[in-house]
Protein backbone atom coordinates (compact mmCIF):
# COMPACT_ATOMS: atom_id res chain seq x y z
CA UNK A 1 0.00 0.00 0.00
CA UNK A 2 1.39 3.44 -0.55
CA UNK A 3 2.14 5.84 1.52
CA UNK A 4 1.62 9.70 2.06
CA UNK A 5 4.40 11.49 2.84
CA UNK A 6 3.40 15.07 3.45
CA UNK A 7 6.40 17.47 2.58
CA UNK A 8 6.40 21.55 3.73
CA UNK A 9 8.24 24.49 2.08
CA UNK A 10 9.24 27.20 5.38
CA UNK A 11 10.82 30.51 4.69
CA UNK A 12 13.72 29.67 6.80
CA UNK A 13 12.84 28.26 10.06
CA UNK A 14 12.03 24.57 8.76
CA UNK A 15 14.67 23.91 11.49
CA UNK A 16 12.84 25.37 14.24
CA UNK A 17 9.98 24.32 13.20
CA UNK A 18 10.87 20.70 12.73
CA UNK A 19 12.19 20.35 16.40
CA UNK A 20 8.33 21.98 17.64
CA UNK A 21 6.80 18.80 15.79
CA UNK A 22 9.47 16.36 17.18
CA UNK A 23 8.83 17.96 20.49
CA UNK A 24 5.17 17.08 19.81
CA UNK A 25 5.52 13.90 17.78
CA UNK A 26 8.60 12.68 19.48
CA UNK A 27 11.12 10.55 17.42
CA UNK A 28 14.05 11.36 15.56
CA UNK A 29 15.24 12.95 12.35
CA UNK A 30 15.92 10.21 9.82
CA UNK A 31 17.62 12.60 7.66
CA UNK A 32 18.63 16.76 7.49
CA UNK A 33 20.61 18.05 4.65
CA UNK A 34 21.33 21.68 4.69
CA UNK A 35 22.14 23.85 1.36
CA UNK A 36 25.87 23.96 1.78
CA UNK A 37 26.04 19.92 2.20
CA UNK A 38 24.71 20.21 -1.46
CA UNK A 39 27.19 23.21 -2.75
CA UNK A 40 29.39 22.64 -5.37
CA UNK A 41 30.97 24.20 -8.72
CA UNK A 42 27.74 23.14 -10.57
CA UNK A 43 25.40 23.81 -7.73
CA UNK A 44 26.68 26.94 -6.03
CA UNK A 45 24.95 28.03 -3.19
CA UNK A 46 24.30 31.46 -1.87
CA UNK A 47 25.95 32.50 1.14
CA UNK A 48 22.45 33.42 2.85
CA UNK A 49 21.01 30.49 2.12
CA UNK A 50 23.97 28.17 2.97
CA UNK A 51 22.94 27.26 6.89
CA UNK A 52 18.98 26.72 5.42
CA UNK A 53 17.52 22.98 5.21
CA UNK A 54 17.52 21.40 1.84
CA UNK A 55 15.92 18.03 3.47
CA UNK A 56 14.53 17.00 7.08
CA UNK A 57 12.95 14.61 7.38
CA UNK A 58 10.58 13.24 10.65
CA UNK A 59 9.44 9.33 10.66
CA UNK A 60 5.71 9.66 12.80
CA UNK A 61 4.75 6.14 12.51
CA UNK A 62 4.92 4.44 9.19
CA UNK A 63 4.83 7.87 7.67
CA UNK A 64 7.28 10.44 6.97
CA UNK A 65 6.91 14.77 7.37
CA UNK A 66 9.38 16.27 5.93
CA UNK A 67 10.61 20.09 4.68
CA UNK A 68 12.83 22.33 3.67
CA UNK A 69 13.43 25.89 3.13
CA UNK A 70 12.87 27.70 -0.10
CA UNK A 71 16.34 28.98 -1.20
CA UNK A 72 16.52 33.08 -2.08
CA UNK A 73 16.50 32.79 -5.54
CA UNK A 74 12.99 31.31 -5.56
CA UNK A 75 11.25 33.78 -3.39
CA UNK A 76 9.26 33.28 -0.39
CA UNK A 77 5.84 30.74 0.13
CA UNK A 78 3.57 32.80 1.25
CA UNK A 79 2.56 31.40 4.88
CA UNK A 80 -0.84 32.44 5.00
CA UNK A 81 -2.28 31.00 1.71
CA UNK A 82 -4.77 28.24 1.76
CA UNK A 83 -2.58 25.47 2.39
CA UNK A 84 -3.63 21.73 2.18
CA UNK A 85 -4.29 20.62 5.80
CA UNK A 86 -2.45 17.75 7.52
CA UNK A 87 -4.73 15.08 8.80
CA UNK A 88 -3.14 13.27 11.74
CA UNK A 89 -5.82 10.43 13.27
CA UNK A 90 -5.02 9.38 17.18
CA UNK A 91 -4.90 6.31 18.35
CA UNK A 92 -7.39 7.72 21.73
CA UNK A 93 -8.68 10.68 22.91
CA UNK A 94 -5.51 11.23 25.18
CA UNK A 95 -3.27 11.80 22.44
CA UNK A 96 -5.56 13.81 20.46
CA UNK A 97 -5.70 16.47 23.56
CA UNK A 98 -1.52 15.95 23.22
CA UNK A 99 -1.77 16.57 19.49
CA UNK A 100 -4.07 19.12 19.47
CA UNK A 101 -2.13 20.92 22.75
CA UNK A 102 1.16 20.68 21.73
CA UNK A 103 0.64 21.54 17.96
CA UNK A 104 -1.83 24.70 18.09
CA UNK A 105 0.57 25.82 21.17
CA UNK A 106 1.12 29.60 19.90
CA UNK A 107 -1.00 29.03 16.41
CA UNK A 108 -4.71 30.07 15.46
CA UNK A 109 -7.90 27.78 16.38
CA UNK A 110 -9.97 27.59 13.91
CA UNK A 111 -11.94 24.38 15.52
CA UNK A 112 -11.21 23.13 19.17
CA UNK A 113 -10.82 19.78 20.34
CA UNK A 114 -14.00 18.36 20.90
CA UNK A 115 -16.63 16.18 19.84
CA UNK A 116 -18.13 16.62 16.12
CA UNK A 117 -21.39 16.67 14.06
CA UNK A 118 -20.25 13.69 12.46
CA UNK A 119 -19.24 11.26 15.41
CA UNK A 120 -15.46 12.03 15.68
CA UNK A 121 -13.06 13.66 18.37
CA UNK A 122 -12.39 16.99 16.12
CA UNK A 123 -9.97 19.82 15.81
CA UNK A 124 -8.82 22.15 12.79
CA UNK A 125 -5.70 25.25 13.66
CA UNK A 126 -3.31 26.26 11.97
CA UNK A 127 0.29 26.05 13.90
CA UNK A 128 2.62 29.00 15.00
CA UNK A 129 4.94 28.14 11.65
CA UNK A 130 1.16 28.77 9.50
CA UNK A 131 1.17 24.99 8.96
CA UNK A 132 -2.55 23.79 8.98
CA UNK A 133 -3.60 20.89 10.68
CA UNK A 134 -6.76 18.28 11.48
CA UNK A 135 -6.60 15.95 14.53
CA UNK A 136 -8.98 13.40 14.50
CA UNK A 137 -9.82 10.40 17.09
CA UNK A 138 -12.40 8.60 15.00
CA UNK A 139 -14.46 7.41 18.27
CA UNK A 140 -16.95 4.64 16.12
Amino acid sequence: MALINPHINFNGNAEEAFKFYKSVFGGEFSRVVRCKDLSSDDFPIAKEDEDKIMHIALPIGNNTLMGNDVPSFLGRVNENENRSKISVSAASREEADKLFNGLSAGGDVEMPIGDSPWGSYFAMFRDKYGIEWMVEFATK
